[in-house]
């Protein structure tokens, strides 16, 4: 949690979404329209809250509502002033760097220098076909569009070359950054090739943690802080994704959130191979050691000062979305995070 000068920084705490398609009281799915309407509601009561970023998903199917990150961060930077704004993730193998640099060039100047983008490969894979990619690129797709991003994201001329786009010559791209350079992170899943590829290019991690024990990320954290020295690059920040709920209490967060979680992770277990969703395997990734910030601002807040402290990490993020959860509990659970959860964080942090 600190700066490249050594400066302490505040752990800084944001949320995420989907815009997972929600139900209402009866339980009827509720129309995207409406869900886009929803996340722009949830993005205003963050910022109210004191969260510092709002961070949306890019996906191309019918259970997510966000197929277009940069429009609804656009309505959002409308209607809100401080909080930082950016996606969770961009895929960026599916798209074009200039286009992405110039859509997140004009956020950051709708929204006064707000802008940030999660740059990354995701881990649905619709958005291949639907624009034209093979899947059979997906690696030199990836890493060529990124190298060609950090350097558009410097605001200069840019000269590049490759196998996945046309050469750009000493080319301007516009608008150009008021404040110079789009911030800007790599989000990776967990490979050591991923975490180097970050470094290789010196820019800030992002870490998906949506499984297993996050303690268990340490050594990548600590590859990639080794690498951006063998590379030559300063410093650089690191944060991390997961999911979570809060409530007033440990039980209520967990009734609450399992039986829209089961259906998720139903649908996409069916999709995937993966067995059905148990409460018991639910119930351990709630606990101590797992990933699932989940429960009562006490408990989420152990576990996040936790997890920064030993990972090193100067932001989380929770995707506070969940299938199929209703608006008015995330609306709770986003009011907790911010008023409860957060100050006792940084308390918990500033006396270690």
């Amino acid at each position: 949690m600190s700066n490249s000068t050594g400066n302490v920084q505040p752990l800084e705490i944001g949320i995420e979404t989907f815009g997972d398609i929600t139900v209402d009281a009866n339980g009827v799915p509720l129309h995207a329209a409406q869900v886009l309407r929803n996340v722009v509601a949830e993005a205003r009561a963050a910022e109210a809250a004191g969260l510092d970023f709002f961070g949306v998903g890019e996906h191309h199917r019918d259970d997510y509502s966000i197929s277009a990150p940069e429009v609804v961060l656009g309505a959002i930077a409308s209607v809100t002033e401080t909080i930082r704004l950016g996606t969770a993730v961009t895929v960026l193998s599916s798209d074009d760097p200039v286009r992405v640099y110039e859509r997140f060039a004009t956020l950051d100047g709708l929204s006064n220098g707000r802008a940030e983008v999660i740059l990354g490969r995701g881990s649905f894979i619709e958005s291949f076909p639907l624009f034209g990619y093979e899947l059979t690129d997906y690696e030199l797709l990836f890493e060529e569009k990124l190298a060609l991003f950090a350097k558009l994201r410097k605001g200069e001329p840019v000269s590049w070359s490759g196998q996945t786009r046309s050469a750009l010559r000493n080319q301007s791209v516009y608008p150009p950054i008021e404040r110079g350079t789009l911030d800007a992170w790599v989000g990776v899943g967990g490979s050591p090739e991923s975490v180097v590829r970050a470094a290789k290019h010196g820019l800030p991690l992002f870490l998906a943690i949506i499984g297993g024990q996050p303690m268990a990320f340490e050594p990548l954290t600590r590859l990639y802080k080794r690498s951006l020295e063998e590379f030559g690059h300063q410093r650089q920040k690191i944060g991390a994704h997961f999911h979570g709920l809060v409530a007033d209490t440990d039980e209520e967060a967990m009734d609450l959130l399992w039986p829209h979680y089961k259906t998720t992770m139903d649908r996409l277990g069916a999709e995937r191979g993966w067995p059905p969703a148990s409460r018991m395997r639910f119930e351990a990734s709630t606990g101590p050691d797992g990933s699932m910030l989940a429960g009562s601002p006490e408990t989420v807040a152990r576990k996040m000062a936790r997890f920064a402290q030993g990972l090193g990490l100067s932001r989380i993020d929770i995707k506070y979305s969940a299938g199929t959860l209703p608006h008015e509990t995330m609306m709770r659970s986003i009011e907790l995070l911010g008023t409860k959860v957060k100050p006792l964080v940084l308390d918990m942090l500033s006396d270690k």
